[in-house]
């Protein structure tokens, strides 16, 4: 990447200098009584996009009283976690909606739920962040 000096010539070659797109798409770590459907990641410099799609293979999660009991669900890979602390993220599953954190171990976290969320669903979650 082009560090900008005092006097240099704008020319299309330092324009078209940036970073680099980083991808992934393996680390994530189902936890128990789920697994892993398929998982994205992107990083272009400090910017880090997750999109994690895990299936819920365990007994139904039932939104008592109008939401879930907490439930692990996944692990990001080192390299892949927010450095300055939790972040909360979305997710569906067609019928059901909510929110999840993720924190600096990795470790997500699904959080609130629409209701119930029943074996065989598959959950899409998405979350963005910077890190630094």
């Amino acid at each position: 990447m082009t560090t900008w000096l005092a006097g240099m010539t704008i020319t299309a070659q330092r324009l078209a200098d940036g970073l680099d797109t980083i991808t992934t798409t393996t680390g994530l770590v189902a936890s128990t009584g789920f697994s892993v459907t398929d998982f994205r990641g992107t990083r272009l410099g400090r910017s880090v996009v997750l999109d994690m799609y895990i299936a819920r293979t365990g007994a139904a999660l039932t939104a008592t009283t109008g939401n879930i009991v907490d439930t692990a669900c996944c692990t990001v890979p080192v390299g892949w976690r927010p450095t300055n602390g939790t972040i909360n993220g979305n997710f569906d599953d067609g019928t059901a909606s909510g929110a999840f954190v993720v924190g600096g171990d990795g470790l997500c976290t699904l959080r609130t739920a629409s209701s119930d969320i029943v074996t065989g669903r598959n959950l899409r979650m998405h979350i963005s962040f910077i890190t630094t």
